[in-house]
């Protein structure tokens, strides 16, 4: 997860809230410490961290707890909306057909960040077309269009020409079929006149529903002068954060720019196509408290698993109480295409104090080889595992290419997969939950085998 340092700061404050026995007000003033601390460490502005521990403390004792919440509690909620509030700053980037605008400095990751844009789109339904614009990097119209074909995006570019007007008005016209359209423009080491004239011209050319700035989050508190000044320059109507899962400046780069009239839409938090995501400072501040994100889990789950065939009748399966091999299967399938198992466990609640005890390069490759075993079993094995035994473990390991003792651990780890899908099957109120979450099933249609139809 991005900003992992302050994160576990951040948890430490709340711990010492949970963990003293009363609320007064000289544990307000040392949560304030530790809150401070862990925001300076971040690189947050002195004069910004201040402000808000001030408000923490004034809130803290001033405010009085909601009905039926505790003063702990009271003081957990304060932080968060607090948080919350330092780096909220506008709407999301709105799902619709647009022309948009990338622009910014060398090395910010403009044509990656391009390249995940339309990838993003792509998952939402939309045609893509990138324009590769950039006519002074060497190799970024072949690098646009590596990535425009893993993504499925169509790339229009002219390699040798140096008018970048030119190459956006004909890209334009090109690609006017794709939904969405996405502009790659060149960057100097600086704010330079002969930049900026060169992107008002694309700019007047394209007229962008958006035009959004790609910026490093390794700059830090320069964000927010570097986001003012592309601002007056050509008009930016968002930013885009990129690397916010390899650097101390993250929280400095987040503030800097929520404090100025440019809105944040993306953070990139990963080297992977498919590590962008929207920016929501409600979900962010959540999961950096460790209360979780189950709503972008249940997005990123749609968006990169979708509503197939096989996921509904894992569903239905998972409901009835009946979970097989194949159900195991299909459920690693989906796991391995949301991403990494680390970024899953931080979308959900309760679970970022784990991070630490948990070895994910193991388990991720653990659930690799898992799947490998999977594929040397027949399909009435994968389907009927109490036929796995004695000669057929044996089969299924020479298959594999593992030891006998590992094919049992994966009958060892199903075994106690189906006894916890077994108690979700018999718990009403997980049954509408996830109904709810899979496209509005009727929980009700799944019985538990021998069910007499009484609800359980």
């Amino acid at each position: 997860m991005a900003m992992d340092g302050l994160g576990k700061s951040l948890r430490g404050v709340l711990d010492k809230i949970n963990g003293s026995a009363s609320v007064d007000e000289n544990l307000i003033k040392d949560v304030s410490k530790e809150l401070q601390r862990a925001l300076l460490q971040a690189d947050v502005n002195v004069q910004l961290v201040l402000q808000l521990t001030n408000r923490v403390q004034e809130r803290a004792l001033n405010e009085k707890p909601a009905a039926g919440k505790t003063m702990k509690q009271h003081v957990t909620k304060v932080i968060y909306e607090e948080l919350v509030a330092l780096l909220k700053n506008g709407e999301p980037l709105a799902l619709k057909p647009q022309t948009i605008m990338l622009v910014g400095l060398y090395g910010q990751g403009k044509t990656t960040t391009a390249g995940k844009l339309a990838n993003y789109f792509i998952k939402k339904g939309f045609t893509v077309g990138l324009i590769g614009a950039d006519v002074y990097r060497p190799a970024a119209y072949d690098q646009l269009k590596q990535l425009g074909e893993k993504v499925g995006a169509d790339v229009y570019g002219e390699p040798g020409e140096k008018n970048a007007v030119k190459i956006t008005k004909h890209g334009l016209e090109k690609l006017k079929d794709r939904q969405v359209r996405i502009i790659d423009t060149s960057g100097r080491h600086a704010l330079e006149a002969d930049l900026i004239k060169e992107l008002e011209d694309i700019a007047d050319v394209s007229r962008p529903e958006e035009c959004i700035l790609v910026l490093d989050s390794q700059v830090g508190q320069q964000a927010g002068p570097q986001a003012d000044a592309f601002n007056k320059a050509v008009g930016v109507t968002g930013v885009i954060l990129t690397k916010m899962d390899g650097t101390a400046k993250g929280g400095g780069a987040l503030s800097a720019v929520a404090t100025t009239d440019a809105r944040i839409v993306f953070i990139g938090t990963g080297e992977h196509i498919r590590d962008l995501e929207p920016f929501d400072a409600d979900r962010f501040i959540s999961r950096l408290l460790g209360m979780g994100d189950l709503a972008g889990l249940v997005e990123l789950a749609k968006t990169e698993v979708g509503q197939s065939d096989d996921m509904e009748q894992l569903a239905k399966n998972i409901m009835s109480g009946r979970f097989t091999l194949t159900d195991m299967y299909q459920q690693m399938k989906a796991v391995s295409k949301m991403g990494t198992l680390k970024k899953l466990v931080g979308m959900l609640p309760g679970m970022s104090n784990m991070e630490d005890k948990i070895d994910f390069d193991a388990s991720q490759a653990r659930l690799a080889k898992y799947r490998v075993i999977m594929d040397s079993m027949t399909v009435q094995e994968k389907d009927e595992p109490n036929l796995i035994k004695g000669s057929r473990i044996d089969r299924i390991a020479g298959g594999a290419g593992v030891a006998p003792k590992e094919v049992r651990d994966l009958l060892k780890q199903y075994n106690q997969s189906r006894k916890m899908m077994g108690t979700v099957s018999k718990d009403r109120k997980m049954r509408k939950k996830m109904m709810k979450q899979l496209g509005g099933m009727n929980p009700d249609d799944f019985k538990d085998e021998g069910d007499d139809g009484t609800a359980s």
